[in-house]
């Protein structure tokens, strides 16, 4: 009976000493030496609904089926990039410390005009029509023209969208697939968009197109911050000067060369260096003005919502209750919505 090809998602799923066939791309490879000095390979296959950490052993079987006729290939000496290949893998649910660990036991590399290494990267469950449209509205929606033609200029005229559109908003723990940056960026304006009609209504003066302004540009740095290909990767500049640092530079050179009013200026650019919330999360100044509050907590909200979500689609039942989580300084719980 042919082995059913199972998602990443469902092969987690999987218990002890269970066989697996799954379809993915490359997207980490390290050669490595055991013990015996003999050669493996830490391996990270993914698909649209995540990413498998596995080992393929010394006497794991590497195969190049791209013509039709398979035979045995080495990956690190075939004359090509395996990295970012779509590839078939059969492997075993093994036990390694009490933990569950992924061995891969043959892996064919496949037809890649027929199996596109694209369709298999994760990308945002919205839909990237459904973004576009929903970033554009925002822009529409602002009234002050000044804003709205530095958005258009910023994003469409000086060919920032191009990569906006597709980038993701991290390398892990939350929006970080294809459109992870849009999404993020969407969901913060929409969220900051809301609290400051809220806060608006109970007299606190809040100017909503610079809250908007303010929320589509908090994370431009990351353009600058992250390699996409094959997987996400986080460049030299993104770790030794970060995305806040990277963004604030690039956005006060749009500002100057659209010959943008100072004193707004001042704000987008403060809401872009204070959007972190606090100093040791890497923004340099805190939130001084409602603007730069009200966006900061809605981006707040939106990183903690979305790795709640990924911690619970990884979370395997019947725990209701995630590991210790150092990052956020907690653990999540399923809630009362799972139940």
């Amino acid at each position: 009976m042919k082995q059913q090809v199972l998602k990443v998602n469902e092969v987690k799923q999987l218990t002890k000493n269970s066989d697996f066939s799954t379809v993915g791309v490359i997207l980490r490879l390290s050669t490595r030496r055991d013990r015996n000095d003999n050669i493996f390979w830490d391996v990270t296959i993914g698909d649209q609904t995540g990413e498998l950490d596995g080992k393929a052993w010394s006497t794991a079987t590497w195969w190049n089926h791209q013509g039709g006729d398979s035979f045995m290939i080495d990956p690190d000496n075939c004359g090509f990039r395996v990295e970012g290949m779509t590839v078939g893998v059969l492997g075993k649910v093994a036990d390694f410390r009490d933990q569950l660990q992924y061995s891969f036991t043959e892996i064919y590399i496949v037809d890649q005009n027929k199996y596109p290494p694209i369709n298999f990267k994760r990308r945002s469950p919205l839909g990237q029509e459904f973004l576009e449209t929903e970033f554009k509205k925002l822009i529409d929606e602002i009234k002050r023209d000044d804003i709205k033609s530095f958005l258009n200029n910023v994003f469409f005229k000086h060919g920032l969208w191009e990569n906006f559109r597709i980038w993701p908003a991290a390398y892990s723990l939350h929006h970080a697939y294809t459109g992870g940056l849009l999404e993020h960026s969407i969901s913060v304006a929409l969220g900051a968009r809301d609290l400051a009609k809220h806060y608006e209504a109970f007299k606190i003066p809040v100017d909503i197109d610079v809250v908007i302004a303010g929320a589509l540009l908090h994370d431009i740095g990351k353009l600058e911050s992250y390699n996409i290909d094959p997987s996400i990767s986080i460049k030299a500049i993104g770790n030794v000067v970060e995305h806040i640092v990277l963004g604030y530079t690039m956005f006060m050179k749009f500002a100057e060369l659209e010959n943008l009013d100072k004193d707004l200026a001042m704000a987008l650019g403060h809401i872009i260096l204070s959007h972190h919330g606090r100093k040791e999360f890497g923004s340099p100044v805190l939130p001084e003005f409602p603007e730069a509050i009200i966006v900061s907590a809605a981006d707040d909200v939106d990183f903690k919502l979305n790795f709640w979500k990924a911690q619970m689609a990884a979370l395997v039942p019947p725990a209701d209750v995630t590991e210790y989580l150092p990052m956020i300084e907690r653990r999540f719980w399923r809630g009362l919505s799972a139940k």
